[in-house]
């Protein structure tokens, strides 16, 4: 169960700022192998001047279609999973006209009573919902 925030630079037309959004989403589900209807997405979109994102000393310059995603997530999945789910990204975000150097992806791990999906509970903890398998392994 992946949150998932996402955020651009202004200027993409709709169509184009939801290809973006499905691209991560497509990616997501393959390599994380969770539900197509698990999708918990948060999409912003910024003035260029508001995404800084410069290059950490790695020689390369970020142009201003730049993407800048946040992976919150269960705790448990290896650094190769994590590795396999940057470069699924990468590829899917190519093939909407994203080039690799204006992607960059944080991740970020938490545990099942980090979560609640509403009316102020934690489904996991409580039962309502299982534990993801990657979770459970932590």
């Amino acid at each position: 169960m992946p949150l998932v925030r996402i955020d651009l630079v202004k200027g993409r037309s709709e169509d184009r700022v939801r290809a973006v959004a499905d691209a991560v989403h497509s990616a997501v589900v393959d390599v994380l192998a969770i539900p197509e209807r698990d999708r918990f997405q948060i999409v912003t979109e910024h003035e260029a001047s508001r995404i800084v994102a410069l290059d950490a000393g790695l020689g390369f310059e970020r142009g201003d279609d730049r993407v800048l995603i946040q992976i919150f997530t269960q705790s448990g999945r290896s650094t190769a999973v994590k590795q396999r789910l940057y470069a699924a990204i990468a590829a899917s975000l190519a093939r909407v006209g994203v080039a690799g150097e204006d992607v960059f992806i944080g991740y970020v791990e938490n545990t099942p009573a980090d979560w609640s999906f509403g009316f102020g509970r934690a489904q996991y903890v409580e039962g309502d919902l299982g534990v993801p398998a990657a979770a459970a392994a932590s």
